[in-house]
């Protein structure tokens, strides 16, 4: 019978390449590293479970990767340019298909963003994947959620919401393997370059949008002691959301919708977009503004009215 050694060493010991800070990797009982002396090291770990962060009947190459783009996008979150991971998988059974398809899905996009696969663990059991991530940021110049002004202007990447329609759509058991919010949930794109460009900008606070658009921004507001007022007409709402559901759930997959893992930052109100756009290859948009008050509004123009927004977002323990 195949051990967790062996399947490791058939499906993981060398499905990346060895980075430079890498000195030993799988196969050892610690993996050996030597981080670049004139850089802070960022460090971020996410479990994901099935049936919490996936549909059980998710494709295995799609946990594969969505579960290292977590991490990854933590890292874009700081800042910080991918180096290694590593990797801790618990399934219920030696399934050598489902392996192969996992380890295709993990280092496709670990080759695709220079991340070393630098050890890890086996276990049997309810299927759970943990990843730790850490990557490298030019000293001093690390994003957090903190630092955030009144008069700065509120920014995100890519389009939000679409992950979340994507669920609502796979749960409903549609047939759409081409579907573009599918996709979106289950092949997330971690903003790693856009990132780094935010760092070398100095923009003032950053956040991932994991639990949701208004979750993830509130958290940048606690951190810096502020409020923020958000335009509803300057939401970017991609094509195949607007017609995935009505104006209000639109909205709600929108602003409170996770699994997105796009950048949500805050920084001078006339940044150039257009400019980190083209660098990072990703369209951001400016939806609003920070404020000195303490809470998160929604404004809509036209007519004037205000309304505030929930911003609690997905928790795991709560009722």
């Amino acid at each position: 019978m195949t051990d967790e050694f062996e399947l490791i060493r058939r499906h993981f010991a060398a499905l990346t390449p060895t980075g430079d800070d890498v000195l030993r990797g799988p196969g050892d009982d610690c993996a050996l590293l030597r981080p670049p002396a004139d850089r802070d090291l960022a460090v971020s770990i996410d479990t994901l479970v099935e049936d919490a962060h996936f549909p059980a009947a998710t494709a295995a190459g799609d946990i594969g990767w969505k579960s290292l783009a977590c991490g990854l996008s933590d890292l874009a979150a700081a800042g910080a340019c991918p180096s290694w991971c590593l990797l801790s998988l618990t399934c219920p059974a030696a399934d050598e298909d489902w392996l192969a398809a996992f380890a295709h899905g993990f280092g496709a996009l670990a080759r695709r963003e220079g991340v070393t696969l630098a050890g890890g663990d086996m276990s049997r059991g309810g299927l759970s994947v943990t990843v730790q991530v850490a990557g490298y940021v030019e000293r001093g110049r690390g994003l957090t959620r903190a630092g955030a002004c009144p008069g700065d202007g509120v920014f995100v990447s890519g389009w939000p919401g679409r992950a979340a329609a994507g669920l609502a759509r796979c749960l409903a058991s549609a047939d759409a393997p081409d579907d573009p919010l599918a996709e979106a949930l289950n092949r997330p794109q971690p903003r790693t370059r856009l990132g780094r460009q935010l760092a070398a900008a100095g923009v003032s606070a950053c956040v991932d949008v994991s639990d949701g658009l208004a979750a993830d921004l509130g958290h940048i507001l606690t951190a810096s002691a502020v409020g923020a007022e958000l335009e509803a007409a300057a939401l970017p709402v991609a094509a195949e959301l607007a017609a995935a559901g009505s104006r209000e759930q639109v909205r709600d997959w929108l602003l409170g919708g996770g699994d997105d893992y796009e950048l949500c930052f805050t920084a001078p109100y006339d940044l150039d977009v257009d400019g980190l756009a083209e660098a990072g290859e990703v369209t951001v948009t400016r939806i609003g503004r920070i404020t000195a008050g303490g809470v998160l509004q929604l404004v809509e123009l036209e007519g004037g009215r205000s309304t505030l927004v929930d911003a609690v977002g997905y928790r795991h323990f709560s009722s």
